[in-house]
């Protein structure tokens, strides 16, 4: 009887402890993922790092803790900031954070997510706040590029690296903007007008061009016209010069002989004595 008991007590013990085994096993076998970082915790001290993949750790002693490594988004909600030149503007941005540290990202600060959330809107409050609302409204490159840098050197020790930080909108009050958008109608009617302005100035130069040329290229026309009339004039008028020349040139050639040989036909009269035939 003795033996009985002692056999079954054995054989509860037995199964308690293989039970607890099994727990036990199954509490000490973790899994930590690809895109992770398993911090483990002993007696509620860092102890180390685990390794990606199937991780066991001494069960009821040490916690892993699983750090996302990859890169996560914080939308910063709305929140209504004066300008500058004292206009209400409602403004939200985005920011883009990953770990490089997973230690420092649970032990240097307790919510980062709320942490960043604040330190982006306190500083959105002071870059809107230095700028009137033309220069928030063109600067959203800068705010961006300011707002980043703040809160990277902000969260440097924190073992978390901002990105990238994007300011979605900036929304003035509705009568700013219908005052805005009468302004962007002038000036785009301004600048249509002096189009058109332009168009037909340049359409009344380019035909005063045109005529100018026009009457350029007809006086110039009729200049060649005349020089060259003129040269036709007078190269007749050197033809019929040299014709004239020629013609009485021998003439009086001819004219000289006739006279020549009556002067000597009268000598040779006088000289015979010869009556001369009036």
């Amino acid at each position: 009887m003795d033996a009985a008991m002692s056999g079954t007590l054995f054989m509860a013990f037995l199964l308690v402890f293989l039970i607890f085994g099994l727990v036990a096993l199954a509490k000490g076998a973790r899994t930590v993922r690809q895109y992770e970082k398993g911090l483990i915790i002993r007696l509620g001290k860092y102890h180390g790092m685990a390794p990606s993949g199937l991780t066991f750790i001494i069960p009821f002693v040490d916690d892993i803790v699983c750090v996302d490594m990859r890169e996560q988004v914080i939308s910063v909600p709305p929140q209504k900031l004066i300008t500058k030149d004292n206009v209400t503007v409602e403004v939200d941005a985005v920011v883009y954070y990953k770990v490089v540290d997973p230690a420092k990202s649970q032990f240097e600060v307790q919510d980062f997510g709320y942490a960043c959330t604040t330190l982006a809107q306190t500083n959105l409050r002071n870059l809107i706040g230095d700028r009137t609302l033309d220069e928030t409204l063109v600067a959203r490159d800068m705010i961006n590029t300011n707002l980043r840098e703040v809160l990277d050197e902000a969260t440097n020790g924190w073992g978390v690296k901002v990105t990238r930080v994007e300011v979605q909108k900036i929304d003035p009050p509705r009568d700013i903007t219908d005052a805005m958008s009468r302004q962007m109608k002038a000036e785009r009617d301004k600048r249509a007008a002096i189009l058109d302005a332009e168009g037909v100035k340049q359409s009344q130069i380019l035909q005063a061009e045109g005529t100018k040329q026009s009457e350029i290229l007809k006086a110039e026309g009729d200049a060649q016209a005349r020089i060259t009339r003129a040269n036709a004039e007078a190269e007749a008028i050197k033809l019929v010069s040299n014709a004239a020349e020629t013609f009485f040139k021998e003439r009086a050639e001819i004219m000289r002989g006739w006279t020549c040989s009556t002067i000597r036909w009268r000598k040779i009269r006088s000289t015979l004595y010869l009556p001369t035939r009036d």
